[in-house]
């Protein structure tokens, strides 16, 4: 956090005096204190942000996704009542950490055909997603 606090003190520093930094230093340091963080979203957040608009935790009627509690760990494409692409249904194995990263990364080429078509190109979303998706069974 220190990094982020001293680079914005640089941009804010140069011919401007102390007194005029006073207000900008305060701000930060009390969103600082507060717990304010520039850092990636919290794993529900992540989930609710870019996964939500299409997928649930729990199986709804109609859903246009599969449900994804339990996801990690369960076998590809194996979620009751959910007509998964073709694409899926030919994968091997399981939701590990390493396919669900490889899969929301690039959903068509881990399953090319596959009708996932929003990607998470931020690793650091990604692994929040994920991390939040391990705790929901």
């Amino acid at each position: 956090m220190l990094s982020w606090l001293s680079l914005a003190w640089k941009r804010v520093g140069g011919a401007v005096s102390l007194l005029m930094r006073a207000p900008f230093l305060a701000i930060l340091l009390a969103l600082t204190a507060a717990g304010t963080s520039l850092a990636a979203p919290s794993g529900q957040d992540a989930f609710d942000e870019t996964c939500g608009e299409c997928h649930a935790l729990a199986p709804i009627a109609g859903q246009t996704a599969p449900p994804l509690a339990g996801v990690v760990g369960r076998k590809i494409a194996s979620a009751p009542d959910f007509d998964y692409s073709d694409a899926l249904k030919a994968k091997a194995g399981t939701w590990t950490e390493a396919n669900l990263d490889a899969f929301l990364t690039a959903p068509a080429s881990f399953a090319p055909g596959t009708t996932m078509y929003a990607s998470v190109p931020d690793a650091a979303t990604r692994q929040a997603i994920i991390a939040y998706l391990k705790t929901q069974k």
